[in-house]
């Protein structure tokens, strides 16, 4: 069996991993709305040149992102301009690292938004304890060794939140994704995300001079963690599908504590390291992992 996908896929994981970083840094300097607001127009500059070159020139590119406004607007909100700021609020009161840990229930959130909206999705015994699993991961999370008391567990629930956003946005864009090129859907989402935010974010400007570090940490966070990571993703899903990009939901949480620790020194907590594998067991549960890998042996057996 070809291994062909295990450097992108181990490339996107590190990427994202490396974002919640970046926006620990960011914060130091720059209000979470301004922060996410030059993040998703920063990001969308690359991404609306890749497309133009891809689709036929600037002004072909532009009517295809004009055309899915409304579409747009919604991914903006749900999948970006939401869950950015929900992730840079919540990081002012938790580390790095675990507020990449709890991202990682988005699997999770999305099979339970699924069961209820998605009709084609059916409840299981597998797949239900899989979420329940999931989500007593995140309450390990939040409400047993907070670390750094109430400020904490209310930044942990912030990240929740933005996993539940993520999730509905998810769920929202695969449909759109069967009528629109996936580029030319993350272009439209950093732009109509950039304009919800843009006012919100001149608002919060800094009075002050940021230091080089926040400014180079927001262009990292724009350039890697949202255009090139948005290319490199549907240069997976092209390719090898979205069963190989679920590999990400397992590495990203361990390349984000890897580098809280190593580079900003963040203490490796016990409810961390036992949320995250609660959570990573409940992914493999409620995302039909176990399951769709004993089917394929029985498929295969002799």
């Amino acid at each position: 069996m070809s291994q062909r996908y295990v450097p992108s896929v181990l490339v996107l994981a590190a990427i994202w991993g490396a974002s919640y970083l970046f926006i620990k840094v960011g914060d130091r300097d720059f209000q979470p709305p301004t922060l996410m607001a030059a993040r998703l127009a920063i990001a969308f500059v690359p991404l609306f040149a890749y497309v133009a070159w891809t689709r036929g020139g600037v002004r072909k590119a532009a009517r295809e992102v004009a055309s899915i406004w409304r579409a747009g607007l919604v991914l903006g909100v749900l999948s970006a301009a939401l869950p950015f700021t929900l992730i840079a609020w919540g990081e002012k009161h938790i580390d790095s690292g675990v507020a990449g840990v709890v991202q990682a229930s988005l699997p999770v959130f999305t099979a339970l938004l699924a069961l209820r909206f998605v009709q084609s999705e059916r409840p299981t015994g597998p797949r239900i304890a899989g979420i329940a699993l999931g989500l007593v991961g995140v309450g390990v999370l939040t409400g047993v060794d907070p670390g750094h008391g109430w400020w904490a567990v209310g930044g942990t629930l912030l990240v929740v939140a933005s996993s539940i956003s993520y999730a509905a946005g998810g769920l929202f864009g695969q449909t759109r994704t069967k009528t629109i090129p996936g580029p030319v859907l993350a272009t439209a989402t950093t732009f109509y995300g950039a304009l919800v935010l843009l006012p919100w974010g001149l608002a919060e400007l800094p009075s002050h001079t940021p230091n080089w570090k926040p400014v180079a940490s927001l262009l990292a966070l724009a350039l890697a963690g949202t255009a090139l990571a948005q290319v490199l993703l549907f240069h997976v899903l092209r390719l090898h599908g979205a069963a190989k990009v679920a590999f990400v939901t397992y590495l990203m949480p361990l390349f984000a504590v890897f580098y809280g620790a190593t580079i900003l020194g963040e203490p490796l907590r016990w409810s961390a390291l036992a949320g995250l594998a609660l959570i990573l067991a409940g992914v493999a549960l409620g995302s039909g992992t176990v399951v769709m890998r004993r089917r394929a042996a029985l498929r295969t057996a002799p």
